[in-house]
């Protein structure tokens, strides 16, 4: 495993790869935004899978309430490696009979929490970010779910909290807050548009982590992922696949790219 590779997330002194697991397609193929179908691996080929994700020195698997059946697997899995990895999920939304809801209330954020370390199988969430349905702003506006978010890190349930939000105002906004610890953000070459935020991020020693660096498979990972990684203040892009090959190919991709700067 390549240590020299991993890049710091912001000021929480977690070190992470360059590439990060999303753990969606595991657990869902649902009203999902991919361009392509897919069946849902059986445990034996999502146990390979986990294992050599780990073993190939990406430490970031992040996953959500909102992503079918992936908490669960990834806790009845991998618990007995949960030492091994750091592990990221959601709260604000949920997937159910087919449909997404969003509740950002502090009931629901409370609920969400406890269910995700009982999935999970752990005694603390590494990272929990708020899984914002694009109202951004009115979410940090109403406070419920930072506040409790907050709480719940004070409780030791989880360690740093995070905004995973959709709009560079909404992004500005959680930075101001002074309650997060990361962000979470689409960033690529089709819209680079949250440049401004990954700044100003890391002016203030806010970690971030890319999600949809490919744009949905709309870009080749040899140009995309150096793209997402040239900005300093970007620790990890998240990439779901259920392929290992490809994961290993990928994060070949970003250690060159960090190797070059």
């Amino acid at each position: 495993m390549d240590q020299s590779s991993r890049r710091p997330l912001g000021r929480t002194g977690l070190n992470l790869a360059p590439v990060g697991f999303g753990a969606f397609k595991i657990g869902r193929n649902e009203a999902t935004k991919y361009q392509r179908s897919y069946d849902l691996p059986d445990d034996a080929a999502c146990q390979s899978l986990l294992d050599e994700v780990l073993e190939m020195g990406i430490n970031l698997i992040d996953t959500a309430p909102a992503y079918g059946t992936s908490e669960e697997r990834i806790g009845r899995l991998l618990g007995g490696r949960r030492d091994s990895f750091i592990l990221s999920t959601k709260v604000g939304e949920t997937f159910e009979g087919g449909v997404g809801r969003f509740d950002f209330s502090s009931i629901a954020v409370d609920q969400s929490i406890t269910r995700s370390l009982g999935r999970l199988r752990t005694d603390r969430l590494d990272l929990v970010f708020v899984h914002s349905d694009g109202a951004d702003q009115a979410i940090i506006d109403d406070g419920e779910v930072l506040e409790t978010l907050a709480r719940r890190r004070e409780q030791g349930d989880l360690r740093f909290i995070g905004f995973s939000g959709k709009t560079v105002a909404g992004h500005l906004s959680a930075i101001r807050t002074g309650l997060i610890d990361c962000l979470m953000v689409e960033y690529h070459a089709l819209d680079d548009s949250q440049g401004e935020v990954i700044e100003a991020a890391e002016a203030a020693g806010i970690g971030v982590v890319v999600k949809k660096g490919l744009a949905s498979g709309q870009l080749d990972p040899a140009m995309a992922i150096p793209h997402c990684l040239r900005p300093t203040g970007v620790a990890s892009v998240v990439i779901g696949s259920l392929t290992a090959s490809h994961l290993r190919a990928n994060l070949t991709i970003a250690r060159g790219a960090i190797a070059g700067t």
